[in-house]
């Protein structure tokens, strides 16, 4: 008889990965199956284990179909097929988030679950605005309500109730509904000057906070087009003093990284620590070889070559993926030596559990076949490579003698379109610097932003990707001098600096006569 699976609702907080807790990330590495929401960004669902399922549930369900128990009974039979379930829910699972409905279900199965507390969207957006959602003097209760109520027809909030609180108010999804809830306040006794912060889309790239009033928050809502997720925070803690951002090389900077998904993170984490944000939009997609076999017969045979040359990082994982698929491991390989064409491809290696033998001076195909073509004796090469990569290396040790096997690790499949909540992010919030990081992105880039780039600094990995950029008439405004994560950010925050630096100058200089 199979046993039953177990569902973990793990509450993913207000967007930003860092404002996960540690366990739900444990759990979104080790489940078998995650049931998201629509509105978890990108950057949360790139945390999950690559082996798990990920299954998104629709913004909208037909009429008369209770989306709560609907999602309830899917996680019932997922957990009945043996799978340990994840149900990830934005901010905590426990509010506004339909986890009694889910629930229900559940219990009636007798389904072992677990609830992941996750940090709610009110107590996220007060610390995103820098105000405490508390004051001993003034505000000695916080109140959370929504803006989405279950019965449409009829509201179950007494406004007049809420009217004559002196504490914090805050409205999850709150935007929608300004107009219903701004009013009935104001109906029920509410002053037209009570204040109200709005946080919008909290942590997220293209957060937005505003400080407004009871009596034009529904007037602002429509000139500003703050969109959803959104919190409304009323009450006298929301005009008190907010905090001032740490003065960061890139404070207030939008960077949109266009690295596969999955492999943006690092590049992401470092854009924080220098005060920026990022948005993640992968140009391209890394795909399987269209078959194995050819690749799968060269690695099995691998302790009968003397080097193996790897390209990228996508190749040592597509080289481990393959050897763990075969229980093979670094004894396999024999006497063979490991080289890498740059750091990150090392580093890869190295996470693997191997150890690079050699990493060129200078990180290209160019200086790698250099070194590696002397070798003084004739000696058998294998290269790990993509299938739209550079010929040079394989043509340099040809021309030395050397013999020399290609193996296809995968493939880099352009991104034809962005979906449309994608499109809107990238067409309403300002934007600042792109990434590139191969030529295969900036190919994909130029076609999925257009003439957009013309109007953002652009960084540049390496010199290839910077005349792949050119050939389409676009200037890198920084380039790497390491083909690194960090190199990249090294590269932007030198430029930021050097201009603040030139502008407060500028600013300060007297005037010519």
């Amino acid at each position: 008889m199979q046993q039953t699976g177990k569902i973990i609702f793990v509450g993913a907080g207000p967007g930003h990965p860092d404002l996960m807790t540690i366990r739900a990330r444990t759990y979104l590495q080790e489940s078998h199956v995650v049931v998201h929401d629509a509105l978890v960004p990108q950057e949360i669902i790139d945390t999950i284990s690559p082996e798990a399922k990920v299954i998104p549930i629709p913004r909208s369900f037909p009429d008369g179909v209770d989306q709560g128990t609907e999602v309830g009974n899917m996680l019932v039979d997922l957990a009945s097929q043996g799978h340990s379930v994840v149900r990830l829910k934005g901010g905590d699972p426990s509010v506004f988030a339909r986890l009694a409905e889910e629930l229900q279900p559940i219990q009636k199965k007798c389904i072992p679950f677990e609830i992941v507390p996750g940090v709610t969207a009110a107590l996220a957006a007060a610390a995103a605005a820098g105000i405490p959602i508390t004051n001993r003097t003034s505000a000695s209760s916080v109140t959370l309500i929504t803006g989405h109520e279950a019965d449409k027809e009829k509201s179950s909030l007494d406004f007049q109730a809420l009217a004559e609180l002196t504490g914090t108010i805050a409205i999850y999804m709150g935007v929608d509904q300004v107009a219903h809830w701004s009013k009935s306040l104001l109906k029920a006794g509410k002053t037209i000057d009570t204040p109200v912060t709005v946080v919008s889309r909290c942590s997220w790239p293209d957060q937005q906070i505003a400080i407004s009033s009871l009596g034009r928050c529904e007037e602002d809502c429509v000139k500003h087009a703050w969109q959803t997720p959104a919190v409304a925070i009323l009450g006298h803690v929301a005009h008190l003093p907010c905090s001032s951002p740490a003065n960061l090389p890139l404070s207030g900077k939008r960077i949109l990284i266009t690295r596969p998904q999955g492999q943006g993170e690092s590049l992401s984490e470092l854009i924080d620590t220098q005060g920026g944000t990022s948005i993640h939009l992968p140009a391209i997609q890394i795909a399987a070889p269209l078959s194995w076999d050819a690749f799968d017969r060269e690695i099995l045979a691998a302790d009968s070559f003397d080097w193996l040359v790897f390209s990228s990082a996508n190749g040592v994982r597509s080289f481990q993926s393959r050897m763990h698929f075969h229980n093979r491991d670094g004894r396999s390989l024999g006497s063979a030596q490991l080289a890498a064409v740059g750091p990150a491809t090392a580093k890869a290696l190295s996470d693997a559990g191997y150890v690079c033998d050699f990493v060129p001076d200078t990180f290209k195909a160019e200086a790698l076949a250099a070194v590696l073509s002397k070798t003084p004796h004739v000696s058998r090469f294998l290269i790990v490579r993509a299938e739209q990569g550079r010929e040079v290396l394989t043509q340099t040790l040809q021309a030395a003698g050397h013999d020399v096997t290609e193996v296809i690790a995968y493939r880099s499949l352009p991104i034809a379109s962005l979906p449309p909540e994608k499109q809107s992010m990238v067409d309403q919030s300002k934007i600042d610097w792109i990434t590139v990081s191969s030529p295969a992105i900036a190919e994909s880039a130029i076609a999925l932003f257009g003439k957009k780039m013309t109007s953002w600094h652009i960084a540049s990995i390496s010199p290839l990707t910077s005349a792949a950029l050119r050939a389409h008439g676009l200037q890198p405004t920084a380039e790497a001098e390491e083909a690194s994560s960090a190199g990249l950010l090294k590269a932007i925050v030198a430029f930021e600096i050097a201009h603040s630096e030139q502008s407060l100058q500028n600013k300060t200089s007297p005037p010519t006569r």
